[in-house]
């Protein structure tokens, strides 16, 4: 008894606190304003997850730049319905929808042969879409949810996609990985003989791991292009506590009161995309200056495990093991 609710009772409570915490921060602070971004013309990006919150206004303001922008998406209602909204309100917008369930290893592979086979270049990859606090279920490949959908799927489509980025990125003009993560990421613990959460299943603790995940991912991946010399930079944005639909999953007394509140105390979510809109194309983040972890349009120093890097290379041996790679 006591070790289930250690189990899921406690990291609830941890979560719920941060959230508590990191609500009463933006309430007190001034949220970050996008400075004027250079056209896009001629760049293509991807935006997983762009048919709706963050990921559509990140589309939407893109595509008003003038770059092609393509939402992946498993939702295909939505994303045509989003390509049409933007279309609507931007006549010369270049947008579309395609396919892409993240918990379909086999999806993200027919996304990526896909897009391969129309040989278009690929200069920013947004890295969006997420699942918080669902039941616990499995993805199609077996994996607990929030990794196979935050993480693992996420690993794969960057992973496969890594040549067109290194080819289209160039000298003053790298190529973009932006990875949405979360501040919730700081009570996360990665298990290596765990990672699937069959131990000990809390989907409060499953989320906050795959969000640590995801930027030990971005940090490595980061370093290794840089090594490498490749024209392309990785990073993590968090984009705040935000008003769209991640919360359905809420405790009901805490999404009823989510959901009389949130308008007036959570960002909206242009608010939200404005740091990772940053992070895609700001000019003072080229190369090396684009790595590393960033909150309300600014730079900041996180937890210590997202900087060990035995822990960094660990997971990424441990997930290429997992895709066969």
């Amino acid at each position: 008894m006591l070790s289930a609710i250690r189990c899921c009772l406690l990291p609830a409570v941890k979560l719920y606190l941060l959230g508590l915490k990191v609500l009463l921060a933006q309430l007190f602070s001034r949220h970050f304003r996008l400075p004027v971004m250079p056209r896009q013309d001629g760049k293509v990006a991807i935006v997983t997850g762009g048919g709706r919150g963050i990921g559509y206004e990140v589309v939407r303001h893109m595509a008003r730049l003038g770059a092609y922008v393509i939402i992946a998406g498993r939702d295909e209602q939505e994303g045509l319905a989003a390509v049409r909204r933007i279309c609507e309100e931007y006549k010369e917008a270049k947008v579309e929808f395609n396919i892409l369930d993240l918990a379909s290893l086999q999806s993200v592979r027919q996304f990526v042969q896909s897009f391969k086979e129309r040989d278009l270049p690929l200069n920013i990859l947004v890295n969006n879409a997420g699942v918080m606090l669902v039941p616990e279920g499995r993805t199609e490949d077996g994996f607990e949810q929030h990794f196979g959908v935050n993480y693992l799927g996420h690993f794969l489509l960057t992973w496969l996609l890594l040549d067109a980025l290194k080819d289209s990125g160039k000298c003053g003009h790298f190529s973009r990985v932006v990875n949405v993560s979360s501040s919730a990421h700081c009570i996360g613990k990665i298990r290596l003989n765990d990672l699937n959460s069959c131990q000990c299943y809390s989907a409060h603790a499953a989320y906050c791991h795959s969000k640590l995940a995801q930027l030990l991912f971005s940090s490595h991946l980061h370093q290794e292009l840089q090594h490498g010399g490749s024209p392309v930079s990785s990073c993590a944005v968090d984009p705040g506590m935000v008003d769209t639909a991640l919360y359905r999953h809420l405790w009901m007394p805490l999404r009823l009161a989510h959901s009389t509140v949130a308008h007036l105390l959570l960002r909206t979510p242009a608010e939200g995309a404005a740091t990772v809109l940053y992070a895609a194309l700001s000019p003072a983040l080229e190369g090396e200056f684009g790595g590393g972890y960033w909150a309300n349009g600014c730079r900041e120093m996180t937890t210590p495990p997202t900087f060990d890097p035995q822990l960094q290379l660990s997971l990424w041996e441990t997930s290429l093991q997992l895709l066969g790679l």
